[in-house]
């Protein structure tokens, strides 16, 4: 028996549900859904509970629920209403959608895949979100805090008249900026943490009084319960602000996963490809282009099932 579908699963299946429901007819888009469909046991069980859904409204027009789809705002509150009514479907309570990864769709700002933003704050700190991020922005007469869901930032603080602390709080634990530039990643259960000017606390989320000071040019990762010793930050390790994926030596795989967060769809890496090594920096606006260079310097040819589902094989 499959296991019930997690949380990233029924928020894909509500993604296609308002997608394929927009009012418009696209095939390339249906085959997609389908290979997405059958791609998994998990995906299988996530869209049984959208049409247990459309047996309980038979009576309700397809469209009934959803907004005017001409904008992305719209799509998403499509999406986490859908997401919202697939969780009822599955039993679950309030409780369920107070977790973090639900609290990432309600986030205050949020990027979707290949796409970048820069915010300026109130305090005049300036903040750089990554892909697929989603943070939250709490200020208050005690602090100046940023809680960071998923993906990753780069923060430039801005001085402080009241002289608040700046801190940057992630499901592992909390960084507080000494004056300074940093970036944060969050990671599969760690937080990444690197620092381009000044110094930076880091504490893990179970043992806060361990705090450890990282200096300008080092790089951290920690859990909740312990931070591993600093290495030093790789170059151009903030190259995503300007558009650019830069690697030095990287397995393939982890290039491919890593280019997969600018691209929508699904894209793969063949299992007997993934140890090959790549190094470069590549522009990830045009993720077309840089899977059809990667057959120019390594044995592998992409293949595309869909526009949307790209699969790197052996040449």
């Amino acid at each position: 028996m499959p296991a019930a579908p997690d949380l990233k699963t029924l928020e894909a299946a509500a993604t296609w549900y308002v997608q394929l429901n927009d009012g418009t007819v696209n095939e390339a888009r249906t085959r997609a859904w389908q290979l997405w469909l059958q791609s998994s046991p998990q995906h299988a069980a996530a869209w049984a509970r959208v049409e247990t859904l459309q047996q309980q409204w038979s009576m309700m027009p397809r469209q009934a629920a959803l907004s005017s789809l001409g904008a992305a705002g719209a799509q998403r509150r499509d999406v986490l209403k859908m997401l919202g009514m697939l969780l009822a479907v599955g039993g679950c309570n309030w409780l369920a959608v107070e977790q973090v990864p639900y609290r990432s769709m309600l986030a205050q700002q949020r990027t979707g895949l290949g796409e970048r933003r820069s915010l300026l704050l109130d305090d005049g700190s300036q903040l750089e979100l990554n892909a697929d991020t989603a943070i939250d922005i709490r200020f208050d007469p005690e602090q100046r805090l940023i809680q960071l869901h998923r993906g990753e930032i780069l923060v430039q603080t801005a001085k402080d008249p009241a002289q608040r602390p700046f801190i940057v709080q992630t499901a592992e634990g909390r960084i507080r900026a000494l004056g300074t530039q940093f970036s944060v990643r969050q990671l599969d259960e760690q937080t990444r943490v690197g620092v381009l000017q000044a110094a930076v606390e880091v504490g893990p989320r179970q043992h806060v009084e361990r705090a450890l000071r990282l200096e300008a040019g080092q790089q951290v990762t920690f859990d909740r319960d312990h931070v591993q010793a600093p290495g030093l930050l790789p170059p151009a390790s903030t190259a995503w602000v300007q558009g650019m994926l830069s690697v030095n030596d990287w397995r393939l795989g982890d290039f491919i996963q890593e280019l997969g967060r600018y691209r929508p769809g699904v894209l793969r890496c063949a299992a007997s490809v993934q140890g090959l090594r790549i190094s470069g920096a590549f522009r990830f606006d045009d993720t077309d282009t840089v899977l059809q260079n990667l057959s120019k310097t390594l044995p592998v040819k992409v293949r595309y099932l869909t526009r949307y589902w790209a699969s790197i094989e052996p040449a």
